[in-house]
């Protein structure tokens, strides 16, 4: 079974421990955002960069390997490499976190339009947009595993 949460089992975890809501994904998402925001977070920094050393050198769960190779990133040119490279360093030293979208709704050309536009942002924002996209990312892995 796929991991629904990179490298961070607690959120499962906390939602297996309360009442059901009867949706799944409502209780996984509601753990995540009853989290500490030292603890999103670690759930943020648990993701590994788009295009990033981890598809390199192919230590991705699964999961993340799957998906951007959805969206091509397993297939950039050395142009488009260098552009994910120096967006991603940006968006690190800004932020403190890797850049988070859902990569199975959009391509290439989203996301790196994506990643400029946001790096107009504040901290605060990202910091809530990355937890709206691993929501998504969760909704459409638990589709996957029904």
């Amino acid at each position: 079974m796929t991991a629904l949460f990179e490298h961070s089992p607690w959120v499962e975890e906390r939602a297996d421990a309360r009442p059901s809501s009867g949706s799944r994904h409502a209780d996984l998402v509601a753990a995540m955002y009853d989290a500490s925001e030292q603890e999103q977070l670690a759930l943020i920094r648990a993701h590994p960069e788009l295009a990033g050393k981890a598809a390199i050198d192919r230590t991705l769960t699964d999961a993340s390997a799957a998906e951007q190779a959805s969206a091509g990133l397993d297939r950039l040119t050395p142009e488009e490499f260098d552009r994910f490279h120096a967006l991603n360093a940006a968006y690190r030293a800004r932020f403190g976190f890797p850049f988070i979208i859902c990569v199975r709704l959009t391509d290439k050309a989203g996301i790196l339009d994506a990643m400029e536009r946001r790096l107009a942002n504040e901290r605060e924002t990202e910091i809530a947009t990355a937890l709206e996209q691993i929501g998504e990312i969760v909704r459409l892995r638990l589709e996957d595993q029904a």
